[in-house]
């Protein structure tokens, strides 16, 4: 399980970054984990970077700390209630007009939770082993990558 690694880690992954100020946004998503699988969503169409995976989460609004955007994003995207548990990483990912600070949560949902697609493509459980079959995001790949010790 992902949770047995250190605390927190951090990383700058690797992108070409101009010297001009860009906008950086906040992002916090969850590591949420059932019977050694892990929660996964895909991105809808429309979206930024359409259909590539990711934790499930997203932007931190104003005034809105970590746990109140992961308890939000998580109902509103999937339909279900989370508890926040402790930031296991951070990765800041620069991307060609903003940068991304990426802060993954542990996080569970009721064992019995019903999840829906409201604003993801699709979800999947899967094991570490199989996230290399998704495309992920840049800055999730980065934080999966430090996680398990291949950045």
């Amino acid at each position: 399980m992902l949770a047995s690694l250190p605390a927190v880690h951090a990383v700058l992954s690797g992108a070409t970054v101009t010297e001009e100020p860009r906008k950086t946004i906040r992002v916090v998503a969850a590591v949420v984990e059932r019977d050694g699988r892990y929660l996964i969503t895909q991105r809808r169409a429309n979206a930024v970077l359409p259909e590539l995976w990711e934790f499930p989460g997203g932007r931190v609004e104003d005034r809105e700390s970590d746990n109140e955007a992961l308890v939000r994003e998580l109902d509103e995207r999937l339909g279900v209630s989370a508890s926040v548990g402790e930031l296991i990483s951070f990765v800041s990912h620069p991307y060609e007009k903003y940068t991304v600070d990426l802060y993954l949560y542990q996080c569970r949902i009721p064992d019995d939770a019903t999840l829906a697609c409201h604003a993801v493509k699709d979800y999947r459980w899967v094991t570490s082993d199989e996230f290399d079959r998704y495309p992920f995001t840049p800055a999730d790949e980065a934080s999966m990558n430090e996680l398990l010790g291949e950045a």
